[in-house]
C-alpha cells in the first residue's frame, strides 16, 4: 500500500462543503468518484479539515491509502481529467504511511476576502463578501489583535460545535488593502483581505470572526470590547457569521521532518 498527499483547489460555491454527508454534494464525494474511476478502488480520503457549504479552498491537502502503481506525476493530470472544471488537484506526493492529513497539520492559515468599493466584482463575485459601506480598517485590525494567543473561543464557535474543548490558539492575523480596482476619486475602500493563523479552527470560528469585525468597523461594536466579548465563552456575545463565499483555506502547513518519518505527534481534537 502507499500513502499519497495530494493537494486540491477548489470554488466551493456549489458544493456542500469539503467533507461526505449524507445526501450531500461535496469536493469529497467528487475526488473520490474520481479516483474510482482511475484505480478501480472504492476509498475514504482524509481531508485536512472541513471547510463549509460555499467555501474554497486554496491547495487543501489530503491524503489517502492506494494499491494503485500509478506514478506520482501522473496523479494530477489523471484526476483532473476525471474532476469538473471548478475543482483541479495541484500536487502530489508519496508521504509515510503514518502521515494523517488532519491530524498532522501545525498551522492553518485562512483568508477572507470583504471588497470594500462602491460596486461588485462580477469577475470576483462568488469570492468576495461585497460591503460597500464604510468600514474603519484601523479599528478593525486593533479588534483582530484581541483575538491573538490561546484561548477558549466558544464566542466564535457555531452553537452546534461537537469539540470537546474550543481552546485553540490564533499565531497570526492581519489585513491587506488591495487598491487596486479603486474609481480616482470615489469612495472605494479597495478589497480587504483578512489572514488568520491558527493551529486548529472550530465550526464556523472564521465567519464569526469575520462578522463581529465589520461589526467593529462599522462602529457598532468598539474594538476595546474585542477581549471581552472572547472571555465572555457565549456565542451570544460577538457578531453575525459572515457569508460563505467570502472565505478560503489558504494554506496548511506541516512539520517538515515529519513528511520523512512514520511517526507523528497528533492532535485529534483538530
Amino acid at each position: 500500500m502507499r500513502n499519497l498527499l495530494m493537494k486540491v483547489n477548489y470554488d466551493g460555491t456549489h458544493y456542500d462543503g469539503f467533507q461526505t454527508q449524507p445526501q450531500g454534494n461535496t469536493i469529497q464525494d467528487k475526488l473520490e468518484y474520481a479516483i474510482l474511476h482511475l484505480t478501480g478502488e472504492t476509498l475514504k480520503i482524509t481531508g485536512s479539515g472541513r471547510t463549509d457549504a460555499g467555501v474554497h479552498a486554496y491547495g487543501q491537502p489530503f491524503n489517502f491509502m492506494t494499491s494503485s502503481q500509478i506514478p506520482v506525476e501522473r496523479w494530477c493530470l489523471a484526476l483532473n481529467a476525471r474532476l469538473p472544471q471548478d475543482i483541479v488537484v495541484t500536487e502530489a506526493s508519496e508521504v509515510p504511511l503514518a502521515f494523517h492529513s488532519r491530524r498532522g497539520a501545525k498551522r492553518k492559515t485562512y483568508r477572507y476576502t470583504i471588497n470594500g468599493n462602491r460596486f461588485p466584482d462580477p469577475f470576483q463575485r462568488r469570492w468576495q463578501h461585497h460591503h460597500p459601506g464604510k468600514l474603519d480598517i484601523q479599528a478593525m485590525e486593533l479588534g483582530l489583535a484581541g483575538l491573538l494567543g490561546t484561548h477558549d473561543y466558544t464566542s466564535f464557535a457555531s452553537r452546534k460545535s461537537t469539540k470537546t474543548s474550543h481552546v485553540r490558539t490564533i499565531f497570526d492575523a492581519k489585513l491587506e488593502i488591495d487598491r487596486s480596482m479603486c474609481r480616482l476619486g470615489s469612495a472605494d475602500q479597495g478589497v480587504v483581505h483578512t489572514y488568520i493563523t491558527g493551529n486548529g479552527f472550530l465550526q464556523h470560528m472564521v465567519r464569526i470572526i469575520m462578522g463581529t469585525l465589520m461589526q467593529v468597523g462599522e462602529g457598532k461594536i468598539s474594538p476595546t470590547k474585542v477581549p471581552g466579548i472572547l472571555a465572555a465563552c457565549d456565542r451570544a456575545a460577538a457578531g453575525p457569521t459572515a457569508v460563505a463565499k467570502g472565505l478560503a483555506l489558504w494554506s496548511v502547513e506541516y512539520d517538515e521532518s515529519m513528511m520523512q518519518a512514520d511517526q507523528y505527534t497528533v492532535d485529534p481534537e483538530k
